[in-house]
């Protein structure tokens, strides 16, 4: 069954989540797991592909845009096909994928701002009332 790990942002800057996904994804690459970052739509993937050049100037991410994947471990995209990915989902669309339950972990990053809290919330109901082991970390953000 997939684990579920909601992380709270104290900040209310969507740029704060995005900085966030792309630390997590440096993170689970760095321990050996492939991940893929759920974006809401294809240019939120770009922007988001674009940040993983440049979100730490001292530290490298191979990565790729769905559609160009060729085996990189950290893949960026959007829609209903993820691919062959599996090991770790980085939800960052206001949507609860429909693939979701094929990963062994799903991250969903929340800041304090309604448009992203709200729908948040509703996954959280969504995943709980469906017996999904959730566990919830409050992360201290700078911005």
């Amino acid at each position: 069954m997939t684990r579920i790990d909601f992380y709270l942002l104290s900040s209310d800057q969507p740029a704060t989540r995005l900085q966030y996904a792309c630390r997590l994804a440096h993170k689970a690459w760095q321990k050996g797991h492939h991940v893929y970052l759920h974006c809401p739509d294809q240019p939120a993937a770009e922007r988001l592909d674009e940040l993983l050049w440049s979100f730490n100037g001292e530290a490298f991410l191979p990565h790729a845009l769905r559609e160009d994947h060729n085996g990189e471990p950290v893949v960026c995209g959007s829609g209903e096909d993820p691919g062959a990915a599996n090991d770790l989902l980085i939800n960052l669309s206001d949507d609860t994928p429909g693939f979701f339950s094929r990963f062994a972990r799903l991250a969903e990053i929340v800041v304090e701002q309604d448009a992203i809290r709200v729908p948040a919330r509703e996954r959280f109901r969504f995943y709980r009332e469906r017996g999904y082991p959730l566990q919830s970390h409050q992360i201290r953000t700078a911005g």
